[in-house]
């Protein structure tokens, strides 16, 4: 298959090469009362300079002879022959066949030089990626591994009498560390399963506020030192979306939120609707959900606010850790849902990101009709 791709690729490039230079012989040859046969040759000339940038060296070969002839056979004394009266005329051909060749091949050897570097600074650029992710994944794995390997050698050691609130206290931070190992475990799967255009979301009823606090419940020791407030109305409907998808885009920004905002920082959840088009669907209505989570932190960079959403991609001067990839899933988890997904930073301070779904709604008095 390879093989035949390949002469495809070449039979193309040389079919390009002829009829690049039979065209620009054929105008030549219309206007030849007009124009000297030196003219000529330096448009036939730029050609084949133009053929080497965008052609293997073989065509543009091919290109050079075929414009050797051209010029010999159409434009040069006399004409539609190969013979040249003028010794002059014979040393023009000779040089202008010589450059022509020397010209395709540097251009070509140039332009070869040129990408080999610039492949040389993709694989370095490309290392240097691999290793800040290297970094990132081992020191983010690496910890709660250690937390957990930790413990249970605790919990081992029959020699040590541990009192039941210290295994407790073991078994809690054993619980928080598979949690966050988990954590990132999900967020490799999930950048997978969106590379690979796997994600075909399972729409379902869903209670935002209650994912919302389920959210916060898992990240308890996270936001402990910050101020979490949820805003949503007590009629708030359910909205038909993927609950899982749902969950792991919430965790994502607020996790984001407390990694890179300082203690004493307020994050904000608010959960509303709004009408999207005027009618009904078996009592329900379609609506957009809209939801912004908000922090009063110190916001972001204005000249990195537009990579916020890249995969790997980390703040400059960010504190170690952390992958760069919760965004980048937030951004494809809300679009596999046709949703929306915009950040901002606040005019007082802080970051602002802005979800909207269009969706199915449900009000909850009509649970029991669904």
């Amino acid at each position: 298959m390879n093989s035949i791709l390949k002469h495809t690729v070449r039979t193309k490039q040389y079919l390009t090469s002829i009829v690049s230079v039979t065209i620009v012989a054929l105008l030549c040859l219309s206007i030849r009362d007009l124009i000297e046969y030196k003219a000529v040759a330096y448009l036939l000339l730029v050609v084949v300079s133009l053929l080497a940038i965008f052609l293997d060296i073989f065509p543009v070969l091919l290109g050079a002879v075929l414009s050797a002839l051209f010029l010999n056979f159409l434009f040069i004394k006399p004409y539609y022959t190969l013979h040249i009266d003028s010794a002059e005329d014979t040393l023009l051909l000779l040089l202008f066949f010589i450059i022509a060749l020397i010209n395709g091949v540097l251009t070509y050897k140039i332009r070869k030089v040129e990408r080999q570097i610039q492949i040389k600074d993709t694989k370095v650029k490309t290392m240097k990626l691999y290793n800040t992710i290297l970094d990132s994944l081992s020191h983010e794995l690496r910890t709660p591994i250690s937390t957990i390997i930790g413990a249970i050698d605790t919990l081992q050691q029959k020699s040590l009498h541990l009192s039941e609130d210290n295994k407790s206290n073991l078994l809690s931070e054993m619980e928080k560390a598979s949690m966050r190992l988990n954590h990132q475990v999900e967020n490799l799967l999930n950048m997978s399963r969106l590379e690979s255009g796997y994600i075909q979301p399972k729409l379902d009823w869903c209670d935002l506020k209650e994912i919302t606090y389920k959210v916060l419940n898992s990240l308890s020791e996270e936001v402990k030192f910050h101020k979490t407030v949820v805003i949503a109305d007590d009629s708030l409907s359910l909205f038909k979306l993927d609950y899982g998808l749902m969950e792991q885009i919430i965790y994502n920004l607020i996790y984001n939120a407390v990694q890179y905002t300082p203690a004493g920082t307020t994050i904000g959840v608010k959960i509303e609707q709004q009408l999207d088009i005027g009618f009904e669907y078996h009592q329900n209505k379609i609506m957009s959900c809209l939801i912004t989570i908000s922090d009063d932190g110190k916001g972001f960079p204005k000249n990195e606010i537009d990579k916020v959403f890249d995969k790997f991609y980390r703040l400059q001067h960010s504190k170690t850790g952390g992958t760069g990839l919760g965004l980048s899933i937030v951004k494809g988890f809300v679009e596999a849902q046709q949703g929306k997904v915009a950040v901002g930073n606040a005019q007082k301070g802080g970051a602002i990101f802005t979800l909207s779904f269009p969706c199915l709604t449900m009000n909850t008095k009509n649970i029991g009709n669904e």
